[in-house]
């Protein structure tokens, strides 16, 4: 009896001693797969750019300078170029509605490789004057602000109300992260004069109508020959500008960006995932 008592001991010691020992295993196991699964999200992110690692990222709050969002990778405007500076109008009251739109987005993104793109045209810039930086007004504009800007112009008729905010309907390039406001400024952060100023829903602001207005004398050719750099700089990366705005350029034509990203709908954070 005392020997089948000191057997039966010996095998649950046993038994305890595998099952401690297959404990560890897995627990190294993990640890080593959560390490390895880490390493391969910052390789990945290295790859982009070195941006920041992307667990550190996802929750997008204020001042931080990557979003990921279905898939796409939105950086600040400034990421691969600080000489490009910004002006965030729509997270203040300095625009054309007089209050703040913007109540989490604190800096403008655009998509990743439009980032790079407009670090080249600061290069551009850069060359033709040392002091001459991009002055970004606006990027990255969620649906939700894209519909709020549209019902506050109700009094304008649709297709005109179209020259100056895309209908949100149909999506604007801005709801992608594809477009940008901007325009250039010295080192000391005033802007050069270019005829108008940014939101001005007067046709003196039309690059399509510079001609008319520099021979009525309403705009002069030190005026035109700034909207002239900017575009100049903007279209050097295949930047586009449109008729009625000598702020505003697209990376992309519309039907381009609505294949290549997904529209950003809302600012939430729990939108931007």
């Amino acid at each position: 009896m005392l020997r089948y008592q000191q057997k039966k001991l010996i095998f649950t010691s046993m038994k305890a001693i595998r099952f401690l020992l297959l404990g560890a295993l897995l627990a190294v196991g993990c640890a080593e797969s959560v390490e390895t699964r880490s390493k391969i999200k910052e390789e990945e992110v290295k790859m982009q750019g070195d941006l920041v690692p992307l667990e550190k990222s996802e929750d997008p709050v204020p001042g931080m300078s990557i979003l990921i969002h279905k898939g796409d990778t939105l950086v600040s405007v400034d990421h691969f170029n600080k000489n490009i500076w910004w002006e965030l109008k729509y997270a203040t009251e300095d625009n054309f509605m007089h209050r703040i739109l913007y109540d989490t987005l604190k800096k403008p993104y655009v998509q990743i490789d439009i980032a790079r793109r407009l670090a080249k045209s600061q290069e551009y810039l850069t060359g033709r004057d040392s002091g001459y930086h991009l002055l970004v007004y606006d990027a990255l504009r969620p649906l939700s602000v894209q519909w709020e800007m549209w019902n506050a112009l109700d009094t304008i008729p649709a297709f005109e109300r179209g020259k100056f905010v895309s209908n949100p309907r149909n999506g604007s390039v801005h709801n992608y992260g594809a477009a940008v406001d901007l325009t250039i400024c010295n080192s000391k952060r005033k802007p050069l004069d270019m005829g108008a100023g940014y939101d001005d829903i007067r046709k003196i602001a039309y690059p399509s109508l510079e001609s008319e207005f520099l021979a009525s004398g309403e705009i002069t050719q030190r005026q035109i020959d700034n909207r002239k750099l900017l575009r100049r700089a903007l279209k050097s990366q295949g930047f586009s500008n449109i008729p009625t705005e000598w702020w505003h350029f697209n990376a992309f034509p519309r039907p381009v960006v609505k294949v290549k990203y997904q529209i950003v709908t809302s600012e939430l954070a729990d939108q931007i995932n």
